[in-house]
């Protein structure tokens, strides 16, 4: 640890940054709302709680600027077991985070063109590109990202993620862990649990080298039960889809599910979603619903369209129509009965082998037919991204069978993630166009 990085660290992000980041943030809940860009006719305003979710976002990023010399550094992917990690005192960053906040931002394209020239394919996904690019030039809308001192790749959601961390352990010269999650096309068998946990438990030696302490399993006990609380806030906010009307859309969703993604483990995290759930409920008792015409309810599967995500909204919202579940913001959640601070390398095990991701598409489409009785659903839309391939992968049967077996309205709409280059506007809004109008017959 560096005295004069510590400094900088204390005096721009703890005295300085976070200070006027709360400042900034009690500022905007003070204020009413007034936007001339919100379709306010057709959709509530915000959550009060975005405020807070900026906060966050920005406290995290800012942090990440000055980090470097003060405490170590790990990236890690999305599906990866953070806890290990977090009880280190790492910080922890998200390459994937950081690929859907450059897509809100429309920065993608400038981004991810730095690693196409540098010779990689348009075909790989647009995260992996983006995090390239910005590896490569520095570009990137949050300032700086910290330089990694340890990567940590977990393979339960691609095959993506090896090849894409063997790129930056090279680029970095950093340690690279490896988890191998075997994949579950039923039941994980018991030897394929253990297969995981040993894993895991070969980690912890690197991971403390790297972090220059022991790790305490009292602390990471501690984490895991955060990561578990803030979990099952998550399943509560997203079950009050549930309600006639929704108070919530799964567009507020893929919003607010920073925290889950990239804090998982902070009291912050759980805190954070404390406060989301009693709005949501303040909502509910006084009949606001995200869309404020609700007639029909609708299921979204896989990853958002983060540079559309404003346009989806107002286009289903002024024809009647909620996005009220989503099996991609479900993913954050469902896992949370596995997690068990008693039994931590067991249950996280368990835990990081059963992400959708790393199940058959049958277990996706099983979990559709859920949701769409659970949530009475009108209907799916179903993402085929191209970037995300281990998502988009059996959705034309799925679809197929929502319709032909089940009676389920179902659409593909075909885009990417992050990248506009592969969204053809005036097909979506085609498409759109009569799945709505096949909706309303």
């Amino acid at each position: 640890m560096s005295i004069g990085a510590s400094l900088k660290y204390v005096l721009n992000y703890q005295l300085i940054g976070r200070n006027v980041l709360r400042w900034q943030r009690r500022q905007s809940e003070r204020k009413p709302f007034r936007s001339s860009k919100w379709r306010t006719d057709i959709l509530a305003p915000p959550l009060k709680i975005g405020a807070r979710t900026k906060e966050l976002v920005a406290r995290h990023y800012l942090e990440g600027r000055y980090v470097n010399g003060h405490k170590p550094v790990a990236w890690v992917t999305s599906g990866g077991p953070v806890e290990i990690l977090q009880a280190l005192g790492f910080y922890v960053l998200y390459p994937e985070n950081h690929g859907a906040l450059c897509g809100a931002r429309r920065a993608v394209v400038e981004i991810s063109t730095e690693a196409e020239n540098a010779g990689y394919s348009r075909d790989i996904c647009s995260y992996a590109r983006t995090d390239i690019g910005s590896v490569l030039s520095g570009k990137t809308p949050v300032g700086k990202l910290p330089k990694p001192d340890l990567l940590l790749a977990c393979t339960n959601i691609c095959q993506t993620v090896l090849h894409w961390y063997r790129v930056l352990a090279k680029h970095f010269n950093v340690p690279l862990v490896l988890i191998d999650t075997p994949f579950v096309y039923d039941e994980a068998p018991e030897h394929a649990i253990e297969f995981v946990r040993r894993q895991l438990e070969e980690s912890i030696p690197v991971a403390e080298k790297v972090a220059g302490k022991s790790l305490k399993f009292k602390e990471l006990k501690r984490v895991l039960q955060l990561s578990k609380d803030a979990a099952e806030l998550w399943l509560e906010i997203m079950a009050t889809g549930k309600n006639r009307p929704a108070p919530l859309s799964v567009f507020d969703q893929f919003i607010h599910m920073a925290p889950i993604v990239e804090m998982r483990g902070k009291p912050e995290t759980v805190d954070f979603y404390a406060r989301m759930l009693k709005e949501l409920n303040e909502r509910i008792e006084k009949g606001i619903g995200a869309v404020k015409n609700e007639r029909k309810r609708l299921l979204w599967d896989n990853l958002p369209i983060w540079y559309r995500l404003r346009y989806l909204a107002e286009y289903l919202g002024e024809r009647g129509i909620a996005v009220v579940a989503s099996t991609y913001t479900n993913a954050w959640g469902e896992l949370a009965p596995l997690m068990d601070a008693d039994k931590p390398l067991e249950s996280m095990a368990k835990t990081y082998i059963y992400p959708i991701l790393n199940r058959g598409t049958q277990y996706k489409l099983d979990t559709m037919r859920r949701m769409v009785k659970e949530f009475a659903l009108d209907g799916v839309i179903l993402h085929s991204d191209r970037s995300c391939k281990p998502y988009s992968i059996g959705q034309v049967d799925q679809r197929n069978r929502l319709i032909k077996e089940y009676g389920i309205p179902a659409l593909l709409l075909e885009a990417d993630h992050d990248d506009p280059r592969a969204y053809a506007e005036e097909q979506a809004a085609s498409r759109l166009a009569a799945f709505v109008e096949m909706l309303e017959d």
